[in-house]
């Protein structure tokens, strides 16, 4: 169902709101507040109900809050001010007070031949394509630790189903949000967009392994499958491609299984090396100085185990990129070398791996700027899997970086849509930002950037939020980022904040970036 209100249409599922058939762009918390009032105009909403909803019960600031609310107002043409349809109510909180009704998906103009620019054509999955989230499954093992192993094989599991023709999978860092919570089935397909819910259980004891799996339909509640695998750690692989074999044949029998290709996948024949592997991913995910130092560290015994492990070189790579992009190692010399010499060593091992390729594809794009390179490796990547969301941000990126930003926003939008509560979106708004920093729309890139410091305090958003501001005159703000800057870069000036920025980044935007930069008062030297 669509929710319309006058002349807008509010797609849940497609996280799109349309004036007539023109996509207006929002935020991502932005748009998570107003499907919230929407679907609860039946009442108040409070500021608790919202901060529940919206950020997961974390504790943000008023003017952050009222930001989101006032950003909703202005995407349907409301104000404070007459307050036409989100309505304030005094120590109580806000409502949604248009009149609704609620269309079948694929009636009116959204779901007509019309297309916007925001809109990736061909990409956008149709809204009667079988879509599933699959939740972290529990560790039912014993060793509180070996929840790393379990969350690896939903990685696995949630990869494997993704190869899948004419399934919509929501991807795995939007469905990990709700990890350690529990919500109702129902609840986390609204909230996602999806028909089917996975969950599972993972108990590992020595060498033994039994992964349990049951598929719910939201729509229903019923119960469509469920099964228990039971085998040994050299089994593993096996047992990931049994899941999601089991679980694509349960939505659509029509769906040819063997596209997600099977056990011919298998990455290593070390499962030592398989499991360092998992370990060295768990701790990337932290984004913390020691968690992708010991990344690194844990990936190298990988290494040892299975010298041509390829995800395990990738992922030192991308680690290494991570650390340089954030301050935390020199621009250039030994540690930069060692990340593009693993990145082009991951590429050349495996070309069939999608996560292979968007790592050490964005490792040499940031890193040595070769961005062809990295859009050839990504856009393998998401051939081999469509439901790649990360490959569809981080490609933004790139193409942010060659000053296409009219592409850059459809992936970035695409992204979005594809893992709609994703913790590492600050990467996708961070391409937002740079596109339309090239395409001189400083408030949109402005609105972005302020998104992703949200979300990730690093330089690449803090800079660009400072220069943005300097271009839109608004010194105040640029000051507060003056001082942020000041505390975490060891040389605030302009050359210095210059000399870490993407190596391909397109010299026009380099230029651009600078002088919002110098006109928000950051010294040339």
């Amino acid at each position: 169902m669509v929710l319309a209100f006058g002349n807008h249409r509010l797609d849940i599922e497609r996280r799109e709101l349309r004036r007539g058939i023109e996509l207006i762009e929002l935020e991502p918390k932005v748009f998570d507040l107003l499907a919230f009032l929407v679907q609860h105009r039946d009442r108040v909403v409070s500021k608790d109900d919202l901060l529940q909803a919206v950020w997961d019960g974390r504790i943000v600031s008023e003017s952050a809050l009222t930001t989101r609310i006032n950003a909703a107002r202005r995407a349907l043409g409301d104000d404070g001010a007459a307050q036409r349809l989100i309505r304030t109510f005094t120590r109580k909180g806000i409502r949604f007070v248009g009149e609704v009704t609620e269309t079948p998906a694929g009636v009116g103009p959204a779901a007509g031949s019309a297309t916007h620019a925001d809109d990736p054509p061909g990409l956008v999955p149709p809204l009667d394509k079988p879509s599933i989230a699959i939740l972290p499954f529990q560790n039912m093992s014993d060793d509180p630790e070996q929840e790393y192993f379990a969350d690896g094989m939903v990685e696995e599991i949630t990869t494997a189903i993704a190869r899948a023709p004419g399934l919509f999978v929501i991807a795995r860092n939007s469905s990990f949000t709700y990890k350690n919570k529990t919500v109702a089935v129902r609840q986390v397909a609204r909230e996602l967009g999806v028909r089917y819910v996975l969950e599972g259980s993972v108990r590992k004891a020595g060498n033994r392994v039994r992964i349990t799996g049951e598929l719910i339909d939201s729509t229903t509640g019923a119960h469509i499958w469920g099964d228990r695998f039971d085998g040994t750690l050299d089994d593993i692989f096996e047992l990931q491609d049994r899941v999601a074999s089991g679980v694509s044949g349960a939505i659509e029998p029509r769906l040819r299984i063997a596209e997600i290709e099977r056990t011919s996948r298998k990455p290593t024949d070390s499962l030592a090396a398989y499991d360092f592997h998992l370990r060295s991913v768990a701790q990337a995910y932290k984004r913390t100085g020691e968690g992708l130092a010991e990344s690194i560290r844990l990936a190298y015994r990988a290494l040892e185990l299975d010298t041509a492990y390829a995800p395990a070189m990738s992922r030192i790579g991308l680690s290494r990129a991570m650390q340089q992009q954030r301050h935390w190692i020199p621009a250039s010399g030994s540690e930069v070398d060692e990340g593009l010499r693993m990145a082009r060593q991951a590429l050349a091992a495996a070309w069939d791996d999608p996560w292979v390729l968007d790592w050490a594809g964005l490792t040499l794009a940031l890193l040595a700027g070769e961005n062809d390179v990295a859009l050839g490796a990504m856009d393998r990547a998401i051939v081999l899997n469509p439901n790649f969301a990360l490959a569809f941000g981080h490609r933004a990126l790139v193409l942010a970086f060659l000053n296409r930003p009219d592409e850059a926003i459809l992936a970035a939008h695409q992204a979005m849509r594809l893992s709609p509560r994703d913790p590492g979106t600050f990467a996708f708004c961070q391409a937002l930002a740079i596109a339309h920093l090239a395409a001189a729309r400083y408030e949109a890139g402005l609105r972005w950037a302020e998104e992703a410091l949200r979300d990730n305090s690093g330089m690449p958003a803090l800079r660009l939020k400072l220069s943005l501001c300097g271009h839109l005159g608004r010194l105040e703000e640029a000051k507060e980022c003056l001082c942020r800057l000041r505390e975490i870069h060891s040389e605030p000036t302009i050359v210095g904040v210059s000399r870490d920025l993407p190596k391909g980044l397109a010299p026009e935007i380099t230029a651009s970036l600078a002088e919002g930069l110098r006109k928000a008062g950051l010294p040339e030297r």
